[in-house]
């Protein structure tokens, strides 16, 4: 993989369009951490302001490397401050009238008994949007809950909706709340600055629940249940709108995945696959009645995809212009000519791993385009500078340091609980 993929240094230099904002990220876990990677790679200054213990994502490891945080915490500084302690609180709100943005992910309340209220926030700093991300939101009778991602993909009805009819629902394999609620916020907390920025603008706060980002990409369930009184079933692969949509195996055990959800492409399919007379045939005519005979369609389209291995399939059906394509796994992925070229993936040097395969930035804009500027940090990297910013100075620092105050560096009772990542 790495004698492959192309080689990228780290872009320290870069300007990006969010140049000059500086962001107090107090999160913890995976939805934080997205919404400020996007602030990060376009330029915005982003504080992970941490515990001694670091931020949870750091103890998510694979062979010893954590390899989740060097991903979503890149080009960030590291702020490593004990905010049980009432010097540290104050230490912290020195910073806020310069940020124009502040994250947390406490549960609901935790923020106001620090000291850390909106209000007392906003009579620092009118102009500053806060953005509380938790389980379920700030209000309402679930608000106290644990707020964890796999509990919102399984309330929100993704999972309900997710696998096939005759086995159990079917969680994500991947941090799909907490990156879907990190996605929002990145646009909320944007479009929050941009009033804020107004001439008579001012700072608010985002409520920003896991749960309902996630419920809002799941498309119009309660329409349908009300059109039919009926819950949708889980359907594996297929849909209930349009046929053939599947996954089909291949000659090598790979597979194919299919959607001819147009009339006119599922025709150029049929005489792709050398069957054009299913063109008229009265079960396959329509797509009404391809969704009522899709046994059958399948089983005429995976005998044909099962005579050929993945390769050849892609090949032969990149000459009809029909849309298949395949199925692939990371292994697959990372020597794909598209993914080299696009460079969705680049090695970047790492003390760890000597390379590191790290995400592309995205979106990809053409006028300030996005960059990685730095590795993620090390654990109070940046205490000094940010906190020479507030008057402490080396003799104060060393102080705060003795005081546990301050922080640098995880210490061996704060990674003996290091957990592998799934």
């Amino acid at each position: 993989m790495t004698a492959r993929l192309k080689k990228r240094n780290y872009a320290p230099e870069a300007r990006g369009a969010l140049d000059g904002v500086r962001v107090l990220d107090l999160s913890r876990l995976v939805a934080g951490n997205t919404l400020t990677q996007v602030f990060a790679d376009f330029g915005a200054e982003v504080i992970k302001v941490e515990p001694p213990a670091g931020d949870t994502l750091r103890a998510w490891q694979t062979q010893g490397v954590p390899v989740t945080w060097k991903l979503y915490s890149r080009g960030k500084k590291s702020l490593c401050l004990e905010l049980r302690k009432p010097e540290a609180i104050d230490l912290l709100l020195k910073l806020v009238p310069s940020a124009s943005i502040l994250i947390e992910s406490f549960r609901p309340g935790i923020l106001e008994k620090m000291g850390l209220a909106p209000e007392k926030l906003f009579a620092l700093n009118p102009k500053l949007v806060v953005v509380r991300i938790s389980g379920w939101g700030q209000d309402g009778p679930y608000s106290q809950r644990p707020g964890f991602g796999t509990l919102i993909e399984g309330m929100s009805g993704f999972a309900s909706m997710n696998g096939f009819a005759d086995r159990e629902p079917v969680l994500p394999p991947m941090y799909l709340a907490d990156s879907v609620a990190g996605l929002h916020g990145a646009a909320a907390a944007m479009i929050a600055l941009r009033e804020a920025e107004r001439e008579g603008g001012a700072g608010q706060v985002i409520d920003l629940p896991l749960l309902e980002p996630l419920f809002n990409i799941l498309g119009p369930q309660a329409a349908n249940l009300r059109l039919t009184g009926k819950v949708k079933a889980r359907t594996g692969n297929r849909s209930t709108t349009t046929a053939p949509r599947n996954a089909y195996r291949t000659k090598d055990g790979h597979w194919m995945c299919l959607s001819a959800s147009i009339q006119k492409m599922t025709e150029r399919l049929f005489r792709a696959i050398g069957r054009p007379e299913l063109i008229e045939d009265p079960r396959y005519a329509t797509n009404a009645e391809r969704l009522k005979h899709a046994d059958e369609l399948d089983a005429i389209i995976g005998s044909f995809i099962a005579q050929r291995t993945q390769g050849e399939n892609v090949a032969f059906f990149e000459k009809y212009e029909v849309t298949i394509g395949p199925v692939y796994d990371i292994a697959q992925i990372v020597e794909d000519p598209h993914v080299i070229e696009r460079e969705l993936l680049a090695d970047y040097p790492d003390a760890d791993m000597g390379a590191f395969p790290m995400h592309h930035v995205m979106p990809r804009l053409s006028r300030t385009p996005g960059a990685i500027r730095s590795p993620a940090p090390e654990l109070g990297e940046h205490n000094r500078a940010l906190l020479a910013e507030t008057g402490v100075d080396e003799a104060a620092y060393a102080r705060l340091l003795a005081a546990g105050i301050a922080c640098e560096g995880l210490t061996a009772s704060s990674t003996a609980s290091k957990g592998e990542e799934e």
